[in-house]
């Protein structure tokens, strides 16, 4: 049996389940689509069925976005990845836990080993000290936002450790200063616009073909309310608001803030695989797709490269992906991997938070994808 059909069974049966609510699935081998699937709904109370123009809110799918347009400015010779994140946002200067100031550099946004981590408590702070990890609505500014940061000693000394962090956040911040304008402008000139994006922004471009998003529940996924907090306060707790998105005051989040379609996504992880396709230089582009923090050790059996997770062991990082592949996705439902060696790139973005992303599906998709059951 195929990969295409594989993956396409293998759809048609979470949506039937009703693991998965919508889904658009696309697989590419050699620069060529294999199979683009949109299957289930978009708005399953309405009726509206998933397209393969939908728009899915990104989460940490944004992250890419981001890191990518940050590499083609570095290319273009506007940004240095070892040059200080305090040269370009001067109030943004958070202390080592020693109490130093600390030195944090693009290099550490980019690879997440800056010292800052995506801590459930920053959420939780009073009012006034509070800080907001990208998903949950807001007024505030960047600047507003995590200046409050510079209170909090972070982590760890910068580039000792590996943390996922709202690293990418601070990062956008950067982008949009050594640009001019906003972070959006910033994707659009130097990424968004040039591959030919039209949907990836930070605001939807068409609200009539935006998913809707559900939140897992024991029995089937429901309407997502507006907050909804998943996790607990003692682990892993996250803050969505399905309305952030129309919200024009709140800080652009580079790390979790955008909105847009599978093929856009596609375009950019098949323009990192082919060697940048002229876009960006091919080292730069090889060096997006591999290790890039040596021996700290990010996720059990990965490194981390510019723009996701590396595959260095899938014993222990208990995945399908062969040693080389690098996966990313986003807590809204979205999932992504590149297999350099077989040429593979696959996209699969859903409604469903979290199980289009930290649930059954990625890996069932992975396996699905490898003929591994």
């Amino acid at each position: 049996m195929s990969i295409a059909r594989r993956v396409s069974d293998l759809v048609d049966r979470v949506i039937e389940e009703e693991r998965i609510t919508g889904a658009v699935v696309l697989v590419y081998q050699d620069g060529k689509p294999i199979l683009e699937k949109a299957a289930g709904f978009a708005d399953r109370e309405a009726a509206v069925p998933a397209r393969l123009d939908t728009i899915f809110r990104y989460a940490s799918v944004t992250k890419p976005f981001v890191a990518v347009t940050a590499l083609v400015m570095v290319d273009k010779g506007l940004l240095g990845l070892d040059d200080r994140v305090s040269d370009y946002l001067p109030w943004f200067r958070p202390k080592a836990p020693d109490g130093r100031e600390a030195a944090i550099t693009l290099r550490h946004l980019l690879t997440h080993t800056s010292g800052l981590i995506y801590d459930p408590a920053l959420e939780l702070l009073p009012e006034g000290q509070r800080m907001t990890l990208g998903l949950g609505n807001t007024d505030l500014s960047l600047e507003e936002n995590f200046s409050r940061h510079n209170g909090i000693p972070l982590a760890f000394e910068p580039g000792t450790r590996w943390a996922y962090s709202f690293a990418t956040d601070i990062l956008g911040g950067v982008v949009a200063a050594a640009h001019g304008g906003t972070l959006e402008a910033a994707v659009v000139h130097h990424v968004a616009g040039p591959l030919d994006m039209v949907d990836s922004r930070f605001h939807v471009t068409d609200p009539q073909r935006l998913a809707v998003p559900y939140a897992d529940h024991p029995q089937r996924p429901v309407r997502m309310p507006d907050p909804w907090v998943s996790g607990d306060e003692e682990a892993w707790r996250t803050v969505f608001s399905p309305a952030r998105i129309f919200n024009p005051r709140a800080f652009q989040s580079g790390g979790a803030g955008m909105a847009g379609t599978a093929e856009d996504v596609m375009r950019l992880l098949e323009m990192l695989r082919s060697d940048g396709s002229s876009f960006l230089k091919p080292e730069t582009a090889g060096a997006a797709l591999s290790n890039q923090i040596g021996d700290v050790e990010g996720e059990p059996g990965y490194r981390f490269t510019f723009v996701g997770g590396l595959v260095v062991d899938p014993a222990a990082a208990m995945t399908a992906l062969p040693k080389g592949a690098i996966q990313w996705g986003g807590v809204y439902g979205n999932t992504w991997f590149i297999d350099p060696a077989e040429r593979l790139t696959v996209v699969s973005l859903t409604n469903n938070a979290l199980e289009g992303c930290t649930g059954a599906y990625p890996e069932m998709l992975r396996a699905a994808v490898y003929d591994r059951s």
